[in-house]
């Protein structure tokens, strides 16, 4: 089932986008009203707040006293870390029940939690999807003080007391900028679901990677990738580490992990297993996070080291929004000690890195598809592994 993490900071439009997802089919968790729920009058998550700090914090009706127990933890940092681990553990097991029941009513439902504090709790890594809702500062203290009848000053210090926008965008998929008008954010969210959500769910469901155009597109380089590959990884890790019993090694290779070069728009990544056994067996985990095998076999050249081809598994990415090729290889494996190999001496020698960048200035202008770019790069390997092989003979490069 297709998870999706919905946040913002306070004010920027979070619930008006909830609201436009429900009414598209979407179906919404909102950590909000469950963490009202699970402190409701009676429920032993009130009880254990009001044992956490003491009875004043419930009214009069034996519901929990909310402007009291603001006023307790508002600029106390380790009043407020209490009060989330009595909240945080019971809105989780909550929202597990929520999902359940949403599976077992339509398997092909797109759940988005809509969580504010998401980045600050840092949730990203367990959705398939995070979706950021952005607008102004200035835009935010308005609509709060219009809205919630807030002061300036106390709604500049509720914004300030969350996570900044730089690291709302460093977690987000996808930024819903919400400056606008009411139509025009409806618009936005409905193109995000149509072109997206939908999409995603399909793929994740039917254990499919998004499909491509099959089209030649070398863009200049993006100064976004290695934040892009950290939340892919960061993914992949929280989905294997039940299975592994610790941390996935995984590394970003490829023109998308050296700086300045320009590539195919194609995240490319690598998780090192010891056996390909191994690789079989996180293969279910893997598809469930998004990243579903490709069919197949999958060889890399071996590069001048015993052997023709080395064998290895790859994975694709269900999000139609960005595409990402998941290199499953064996560590010590010819394929492996070369990814790693190449992507740190075009990172070392700026020479080396131009020199690819002119050679796929060349092979654009002489193939149209991706299958006649790949074969044009075969001599070019073949002489980049002898000049890193020798650079790292030369530094001492171990991987």
């Amino acid at each position: 089932m297709l998870m999706v993490g919905l946040t913002g900071g306070i004010g920027a439009g979070k619930s008006a986008v909830a609201r436009r997802l429900a009414q598209l089919g979407a179906v919404i968790v909102d950590a909000d009203k469950l963490a009202r729920e699970v402190v409701a009058g009676g429920t032993e998550g009130l009880a254990a707040v009001v044992e956490a700090f003491d009875p004043g914090i419930v009214g009069a009706d034996g519901e929990l006293d909310r402007p009291a127990l603001g006023a307790r933890v508002f600029g106390d940092e380790q009043a407020r870390r209490r009060l989330e681990k009595i909240i945080h553990p019971r809105v989780r097991a909550r929202t597990a029940e929520l999902v359940t029941r949403a599976a077992g009513a339509d398997p092909g439902a797109i759940v988005v939690n809509d969580v504010p504090l998401l980045v600050e709790t840092g949730l990203a890594p367990t959705y398939h999807l995070v979706i950021v809702v952005e607008s102004a500062p200035q835009t935010r203290i308005a609509r709060l003080a219009g809205t919630r009848g807030m002061s300036e000053e106390h709604a500049a210090a509720r914004i300030a007391a969350q996570a900044g926008d730089d690291e709302r965008r460093a977690a987000a998929d996808v930024i819903i900028d919400n400056n606008g008008s009411l139509g025009l954010l409806q618009e936005r969210v409905d193109l995000v679901w149509r072109e997206r959500l939908t999409a995603y769910e399909h793929n994740l469901r039917l254990g499919k990677r998004a499909a491509t155009d099959g089209i030649l597109h070398v863009v200049a380089p993006d100064l976004t990738w290695p934040a892009q590959a950290a939340r892919i990884i960061a993914r992949i890790d929280h989905a294997l580490r039940p299975v592994l019993g610790g941390a996935a090694d995984v590394s970003h290779i490829g023109s998308t992990s050296v700086p300045g070069l320009p590539a195919k728009d194609v995240i490319d990544l690598m998780l090192t297993v010891p056996t390909l056994d191994e690789a079989d067996r996180l293969s279910a985990s893997l598809s469930a996070a998004g990243l579903p095998r490709r069919e197949g076999e999958w060889r890399d050249n071996a590069r001048g080291n015993p052997g023709e081809t080395w064998p290895k598994r790859l994975h694709g990415n269900a999000d139609p929004g960005r595409p990402v090729n998941l290199h499953v290889r064996v560590e010590g494996s010819p394929g492996w000690r070369f990814a790693l190999l190449m992507r740190d001496h075009l990172r070392a020698v700026p020479a080396a890195r131009d020199g690819y960048a002119a050679a796929k200035e060349r092979w654009v202008a002489e193939h149209d598809t991706t299958e006649g770019y790949a074969g044009a790069k075969e001599p070019w390997f073949d002489a980049e592994a002898a000049a890193a092989y020798e650079w790292a003979e030369a530094t001492g490069w171990r991987p």
